[in-house]
């Protein structure tokens, strides 16, 4: 049986040298006080050190939470991870060369984790080729001292495939929300519940140690085993955490809605601001079409969500975001991961499963850098490690794909008057290069699978095409040559007139989509 225990008590049973597993996404599900303890006993001690850490999605908020408690020299020998940006500590230690360092897409992990519990040689999947996580592309290393090869190009079938070699992960860290006293843990106040399942799986092969954080402690047998996540046979230690402390990153008011005991009127959501973020949502929601299944990823892209709210439309399609909720309206911020009024919340590898297989009809992703071949950079922006997520799963496998994002970016102002785009300041970073740093989306793989792509800005659409990016839309009351071909280090096909963007876009008031 699980033995129960502090968040402290349960930092002690991290060894040295071990391969370590978390879970989350952002805050949401992170076992913030355990991961916090491991934290404390590192810097009293100097124990555990030499760790591997594994994860999929970010965890953190950018400030000092979530793996930026486990950011520090010595205590990681090497990190593998599908995003950094929500960890700058750990980032930090990438780009001084303190630790081997990897980014390897959120998705793939994901898949990963099952396959190391069933006791498989890696992973094989598309997913990847023609990407910075090809090892003809540097096979998702991040540095210098990075240089054992976890990618491996194969071919199975008479098809190409990248192999990402598994591990033997020997702990994990895990949050759920109630235990019985035999061990048994269910999630039933979580907006998601990820990949416990396959994680404490894979630990358990390698007769490891599986910690999971929970609230609060109930007799046994009084558990729903419909609702029970992981059975005790698969943990080791239960650390009990006061309620306020176990999900602070969720409001109180949200726990019941985003877990999906209860539902809100989709009028309490407040609409967006008239801004650049609505004028691009705005654009993104017109190619909304009824019965599709569409992702958005964090930031922008969010907004398209906000606007089909607004209009009315919603209800006409499924939004669902990589953490595993399907249906309801994603939320953004730190809470992004979560869905109001969710019709289901999927394990994410199952999640992952339906966007490798091509179940997204429309993805909406962002846009940092684009180059002249389409490829789209999110990853790595200069020395700082950002990296790709579920960015890659997505872009790659979607029926129809949209990258959206300002033109420039740092200072750029705007404002809209009787249907027109009005730059008041341009940003001081241009967004199309030439070549991009980090290739996130390749747009060569785009145009051999025949995936149509679109990049959405404030001021103009273009679209990919087998002969490059072409200019096919334009906001009104912008010049082309003097807003748009000036700032771009390569210049786009324009095969004919581009057409205005529609000025509903550039008014006040709703715009009548529905």
């Amino acid at each position: 049986m699980a033995k129960f225990m502090s968040p402290q008590e349960a930092a002690e049973l991290i060894k040295d040298g071990d391969t370590l597993i978390t879970e989350g996404f952002l805050l949401n599900a992170f076992a913030e006080q355990v991961v916090k303890a491991v934290e404390e006993r590192f810097l009293k001690t100097g124990s555990p050190n030499g760790l591997t850490l594994l994860y999929a999605a970010g965890q953190g908020t950018g400030a000092g939470t979530g793996l930026d408690h486990l950011g520090h020299e010595k205590l990681l020998k090497r990190v593998v991870a599908g995003h950094w940006n929500l960890s700058p500590s750990l980032g930090k230690l990438a780009v001084e060369n303190k630790i081997e360092a990897y980014n390897l897409p959120q998705g793939t992990i994901a898949h990963l984790y099952r396959d190391m519990a069933a006791g498989k040689v890696g992973t094989v999947t598309h997913v990847g080729l023609k990407t910075f996580v090809d090892p003809r592309l540097g096979g998702g290393k991040l540095n210098s001292v990075t240089t054992e090869d976890l990618v491996e190009v194969v071919t199975l079938g008479g098809r190409e495939q990248l192999l990402y070699k598994a591990c033997k992960p020997t702990a994990c860290i895990l949050r759920a929300t109630v235990a019985d006293e035999k061990g048994n843990v269910s999630m039933e106040d979580e907006g998601v519940t990820l990949g416990l399942v396959s994680i404490a799986q894979a630990v358990k092969r390698n007769h490891g140690t599986v910690i999971v954080q929970v609230r609060q402690v109930v007799k046994a047998g009084t558990l729903d085993p419909k609702l029970v996540k992981l059975p005790h046979i698969l943990v080791d230690a239960i650390a009990v955490v006061p309620h306020e402390l176990h999900q602070a990153e969720t409001p109180a008011a949200l726990i019941d809605v985003c877990s999906g005991k209860r539902k809100i009127p989709v009028s309490s959501m407040a609409p967006l601001p008239f801004d650049e973020r609505k004028i691009i949502g705005r654009r993104g929601a017109m190619d909304l079409v009824p019965n599709s299944v569409v992702n958005l990823g964090i930031g922008l892209p969010e907004a398209i969500a906000s606007v089909a709210n607004e209009e009315g439309i919603g209800e006409y399609m499924t939004l669902t975001v990589e953490a595993g909720p399907v249906g309801g309206i994603p939320q953004g911020g730190k809470l992004f991961g979560l869905s109001v009024n969710a019709d289901c919340i999927m394990d994410q590898p199952y999640l992952f499963d339906f966007y490798d297989g091509g179940g997204l009809d429309l993805a909406y992703l962002g846009l940092a850098e684009c180059d002249e071949k389409g490829n789209i950079n999110v990853s790595k922006m200069g020395p700082r490690v950002t990296g790709c997520g579920g960015f890659i799963n997505i872009t790659q496998n979607a029926r129809k794909v949209f990258f959206c994002g300002t033109f420039t970016a740092k200072g750029l102002k705007i404002k809209a008057e009787n249907g027109k785009l009005v730059i008041e300041q341009e940003g001081a970073i241009n967004k199309f290069l030439k070549q991009v740093g980090h290739v996130t989306f390749s747009g060569e793989y785009a145009a051999e699978i025949g995936q149509p792509v679109y990049y959405l800005t404030e001021r103009a659409v273009f679209q990919l095409k087998k002969d490059g990016v072409h200019l096919v839309e334009v906001a009104p009351g912008i010049d082309i040559d003097k807003d748009i071909l000036a700032h771009m280090e390569f210049k786009p096909i324009i095969a004919a007139a581009p057409k205005l963007m529609d000025a509903r876009i550039f008014k006040e008031g709703v715009m009548g989509l529905a």
